[in-house]
């Protein structure tokens, strides 16, 4: 780049906006525009099961509005606040900007200006100078020779706090390991989603979705979840346990109450460490599982050593409450020998500098990287190209269902066509070690 030209990509204007996310919530849309005339736009997603220790979201608490959901306080801190102090600064510089937002806080928890203001400023700016340079923003983000196409967890039957039924499990995933390209792995889900509706409808269960695009029927049982998705894998012609693998996110920290695991909505049992291991055990032991997210609550670092211990040779174990996203937490995790994979949220940290670090610490120490959308998300497909472009090789973004879940897919599958030979999908890569 020739230095008289700098200033073309220098930030001239921020602008905010209150939009509503795909549970009718509100959130923050924010737009950043450069001297040379492109510009960059990002929506922050919400959760709806987050964890204690993740960055602040900043809410206004106006009951008057939106139930005290308005963002209004976010947008202004946008438009009043940031935009004030980076408006000039050159949008090439994203760590500087980034550590520039992160001390204009000045919290630990970015509960100043709040960690939805904080971040959609951050990838708006990353997105307007990709644009500026004409790259794609996987290839803006990291300019690689050659890059992979992340394997799919497909959220097709959701419970927890996701769903208004009895099942306790938040999340039962499919993962499409069994091909060579993402294209095709997306295909076979997609059928597998549609055979599992079939099969839902054929015993009269409610073929509903839940906040991540999943169906949501009531069932006898958890593992009567993982029957009716393995009957659908088989229906629709593939082999369960070799060309698809299960995943589930437990979301533990849900049912945890004063030191038990309480399953309230399936059978109200409750269970201690030892109890739920042995849950797990009858799980892994009957089923095609390979990765299990938040199976103990975010602080019961005991639970999570025991999990390690007994599983971590065999399957991927996924901590999101217990790390999110928090590159000291994360490292402490790292030190006990905790888990060995970390699911990875924009908006637990705030800024994309922060997630990239996380990021890379994890596979510097071996770990694998789950890029992950939120419950309550936008039609923004920032993270599909943020998965390419660290080389995650696995990404979670909800059912073949929603549009603001396929619109991820969507994304991805433009990238696949992009790279053409330059492009490789994860395939079993992410998880050999579990498979050998």
């Amino acid at each position: 780049m020739i230095d008289s030209q700098e200033n073309l990509f220098n930030i001239t204007e921020i602008k905010a906006r209150e939009i509503l996310d795909s549970r009718g919530h509100p959130t923050i849309n924010t737009q950043v525009f450069l001297q040379l005339g492109a510009h960059g736009e990002a929506s922050v997603p919400s959760g709806a099961s987050t964890g204690k220790h993740e960055a602040l979201e900043l809410r206004d608490g106006d009951s008057s509005r939106f139930l005290g959901k308005g963002v209004l306080k976010a947008v202004s801190n946008v438009n009043q606040v940031i935009a004030s102090q980076i408006t000039g600064w050159n949008a090439l510089s994203q760590k500087k900007i980034d550590e520039k937002l992160i001390q204009m806080d000045g919290t630990s928890s970015k509960n100043k200006l709040g960690a939805n203001a904080i971040l959609s400023v951050s990838m708006a700016v990353a997105q307007a100078a990709a644009h500026a340079q004409g790259l794609p923003l996987y290839h803006y983000l990291s300019k690689r020779e050659d890059y992979i196409l992340p394997v799919p967890l497909i959220n097709i039957l959701n419970g927890g706090s996701h769903a208004d039924n009895n099942v306790d499990i938040q999340e039962f995933m499919i993962a499409p390991v069994g091909r060579d390209r993402f294209s095709e792995a997306l295909r076979m889900s997609a059928e597998v989603f549609q055979y599992l509706k079939k099969l839902l409808r054929e015993k009269g269960y409610s073929t509903a979705i839940g906040d991540e695009g999943g169906f949501a029927p009531n069932l006898s049982s958890n593992k009567e979840a993982i029957e009716l998705i393995l009957e659908s894998i088989d229906r629709a012609g593939y082999q369960a346990g070799g060309e698809i693998y299960l995943a589930l996110d437990i979301a533990a920290s849900e049912f945890y109450e004063d030191n038990q695991y309480v399953l309230k909505k399936s059978d109200g049992s409750q269970k201690s460490i030892d109890g739920m291991i042995q849950f797990y055990h009858s799980l892994i032991d009957q089923y095609p599982i390979i990765s299990i997210e938040d199976g103990f609550s975010e602080d019961d670092w005991e639970g999570w050593k025991v999990m390690t211990q007994e599983f971590g040779e065999k399957i991927q174990i996924v901590g999101d409450d217990l790390f999110v996203t928090n590159l000291e937490r994360f490292k402490k995790g790292v030190g006990k020998g905790i888990g060995n994979s970390i699911l990875v949220k924009l908006n637990q940290i705030g800024t994309l500098t922060e997630t990239i670090e996380t990021v890379q610490y994890a596979q510097k120490n071996d770990y694998s990287a789950v890029i992950s959308h939120r419950s309550g998300e936008t039609e923004d497909t920032f993270i599909a190209d943020f998965s390419v472009a660290l080389n995650g090789g696995q990404i979670k973004t909800g059912s073949v269902s929603r549009s603001e879940r396929v619109a991820k897919y969507n994304r991805l599958l433009q990238i696949e066509e992009q790279l053409k030979e330059k492009g490789c999908y994860a395939g079993t890569n992410p998880f050999n070690r579990f498979l050998s």
